[in-house]
């Protein structure tokens, strides 16, 4: 029986599943298909099921009022990678690398490539957000691809076929190309559907360069990123932004090594570089 914690599961499923849709190469073999039959892709499937089904326009607007107080837990920036930590069951005989190693990997993959101290930090924090099932939030409202919501739900976005089943496709209100939006208003202006990457925004969107919150908001948004679905709600400057988003994503879905980084030795370079745009203390 597999012992890890059912979210680390989830997230390593998802990501399995975003390497198989998005390999390396661009080009998928017949061996890359997924089998429909293996419990593995059931398991994806029902994470997805559950995702469609509850993210709603209400659902979405209730936790963005319940997680914009702030008000869950007060960290320094190293407390809360390690907070992250706790995700990890060393029991698991499969998994070696921790939270904190992952985003280490993708952090120095890009400071290898020469990009700006911003983007290092970026590819270091982006998956803080993850601290929300540490806070009660269940699987599907932590991970997993993201979609705008009160609007039509694209039919590029992964197993959009679970969507039948959300109220608001049935609901005139949401269920249009527009919904409640207007045309080319911005993805500011556009609610997310609730996770990790929308949650990080909002705890860091006032310390941050613009290019690197949109990475951060929106390097789950496949549907977009990698299929243009919702170009008819993003402005000028979302698809200029979006550029920036596009040349992150590799480093977060290739970085991964089986060989740790030395985090004690990284360690002070990160903290240093935290408190560069960062506060002392972080309000989540």
């Amino acid at each position: 029986m597999d012992q890890r914690p059912q979210f680390l599961m989830n997230e390593e499923l998802w990501e399995e599943d975003l390497l198989a849709r998005y390999p390396k190469s661009g080009k998928k073999s017949k061996e890359e298909y997924r089998n429909y039959q293996d419990p593995q892709r059931d398991t994806v499937r029902e994470f997805y099921r559950l995702n469609h089904l509850n993210q709603t326009y209400d659902f979405v607007l209730e936790r963005e009022r319940v997680f914009k107080k702030f008000n869950k837990k007060q960290m320094t920036f190293w407390e809360a990678v390690e907070f992250l930590n706790t995700l990890v069951d060393d029991s698991d005989p499969d998994i070696d690398l921790n939270q904190t190693q992952h985003l280490l990997q993708t952090a120095e993959a890009i400071k290898a490539d020469g990009h700006p101290d911003w983007f290092i930090l970026t590819g270091f924090i982006h998956d803080l957000g993850k601290v929300l099932c540490l806070f009660g939030e269940p699987q599907w409202a932590v991970v997993g691809d993201t979609f705008p919501v009160g609007c039509k739900f694209s039919d590029k976005i992964v197993y959009g076929e679970f969507f039948q089943d959300n109220p608001d496709s049935t609901d005139p209100r949401y269920n249009s190309e527009y919904g409640v939006y207007t045309p080319n208003s911005g993805l500011d202006n556009v609610h997310m559907s609730w996770g990790h990457d929308e949650y990080l925004y909002q705890v860091f969107k006032d310390y941050l360069p613009e290019p690197s919150l949109y990475m951060i908001r929106y390097h789950s948004f496949y549907a977009q990123h990698r299929e243009n679905a919702y170009d008819h709600l993003m402005s000028k400057q979302d698809h200029k932004m979006f550029k920036w988003v596009q040349m992150f994503n590799p480093y977060d879905l290739y970085s991964k090594s089986p060989i740790p980084p030395d985090v004690k030795a990284l360690r002070p370079y990160y903290e240093d570089l935290a408190s560069k745009y960062l506060p002392d203390v972080i309000d989540f």
